[in-house]
């Protein structure tokens, strides 16, 4: 999937300006204010009408939320609704709910539960499975492991891994963690004030980048640059 442009304005001052290419998993990567999640809500038709927004894309499908574009938000736990039970939170079958309750490592009993009832990481991996509900060709996630603990954020990773393996979807990772993008993506691109640095393979940015905002990045998130595939 090709983003040959997306441009973001309001009041005629350019806000994001960046194009990139999502293979099969690309990590968008900078620091907070660098336009990654004006991205995503650009991508899921979610900016207000005061902003301008200039799309231009070359895939086998439409952008549409919720039926080709699934998203995971950064906080499991203000996405739901902690006054109804998570089977009710389902815009599907019962047991089309529960089979994908099973495909992301959750007991079904929990179906039955009120979300305030699960930790952080079972509630992601709620919001995982009902991003799943429509089989969707892209998956949007804006740092969807930033709030939980060490343990639960690899668990989620390898989670995700498996099931873009099993289910096909490609994956746009919001993300200001290096180390994380790292785990989860072949490609990267890195931006800042809302324009493309740099962008290519993950391993050989890592390896060798050639942006000194790229390099800053890398040296907060890892103690030297010994990167393994």
């Amino acid at each position: 999937m090709n983003i040959s442009k997306l441009r973001i304005t309001i009041a005629q001052k350019s806000l994001v300006d960046i194009s990139f290419c999502i293979p099969s998993s690309l990590a968008l990567v900078g620091q907070s204010g660098s336009g990654k999640s004006l991205t995503i809500k650009a991508l899921l038709g979610m900016l207000p009408n005061s902003m301008e927004v200039e799309l231009e894309y070359d895939s086998g499908f439409e952008l549409i939320a919720g039926d080709t574009l699934a998203f995971v938000p950064q906080n499991p736990f203000t996405a739901l609704s902690p006054l109804t039970k998570i089977k009710e939170q389902f815009f599907i079958p019962l047991a089309r709910a529960e089979k994908l309750f099973i495909q992301v490592g959750l007991d079904i009993e929990l179906l039955e539960r009120f979300p305030p009832e699960l930790s952080g990481g079972q509630l992601q991996r709620v919001i995982i499975a009902m991003a799943l509900s429509n089989e969707p060709e892209l998956l949007l996630m804006d740092e969807p492991t930033t709030a939980l603990d060490p343990d639960t954020r690899v668990l989620i990773l390898n989670l995700l891994k498996s099931l873009q393996s099993e289910f096909g979807f490609k994956i746009l990772f919001v993300t200001h963690d290096m180390n994380s993008a790292r785990s989860l993506c072949e490609d990267i691109c890195v931006i800042r004030e809302g324009i493309v640095i740099e962008s290519g393979k993950m391993i050989d940015v890592l390896q060798n980048p050639h942006d000194g905002y790229t390099k800053t990045l890398i040296d907060a998130n890892f103690a030297n640059r010994k990167f393994r595939q």
